[in-house]
This record gives structure tokens, C-alpha cells and sequence, in this order.
């Protein structure tokens, strides 16, 4: 379900923003109508970049152990599939 709350929340009602994004995973920030940002919680935030995290690890370890390079189209010609 999405929670969408105003900015102004954030600061006088922190509390509330906090037990929502437990229950929740995240919560929408409007300000002046529009959104603004996404507050997550922790487990979220890791669900959505481990799989980058280990991507970009295994780059890492893959040029530390060959001198070959790829550019830039060839790494994300397969992520756009």
C-alpha cells in the first residue's frame, strides 16, 4: 500500500513516519503536491541494491584479476533486456 504524506510530517510528526515505514518498507514525501523523496527503511533500501552491491563486487574482483576492459556499451547493453 502506498503511504503519501507531506513533507512537513517528516519533521512534526516523525514518530508517525517511522512506524509506517516499519510497517510499510517506505513511505512517499509530497511537497506542494508533488512528490519529493522516498523514505525507506533499511531492509528495503538492502533488498534494492544487493544485487548491484554484488554486481559491482564482482567487477571489482574480475579488474583485479585481468587487464581486460569492456566500454561502456557492452556492460549495459544486457541490462537493458
Amino acid at each position: 500500500m502506498l503511504d503519501i504524506r507531506p513533507i512537513s510530517d517528516l519533521r512534526n510528526k516523525f514518530t508517525d513516519i517511522e512506524k509506517a515505514v516499519q510497517a510499510n518498507g517506505h513511505v512517499v514525501l509530497t511537497k506542494n503536491g508533488y512528490g519529493s523523496m522516498v523514505v525507506l527503511s533499511i531492509e528495503e533500501y538492502s533488498r534494492l541494491t544487493n544485487a548491484l552491491e554484488l554486481a559491482l563486487d564482482e567487477a571489482d574482483h574480475l579488474a583485479e584479476s585481468t587487464s581486460s576492459r569492456l566500454t561502456h556499451n557492452k556492460i549495459f547493453r544486457g541490462l537493458k533486456k
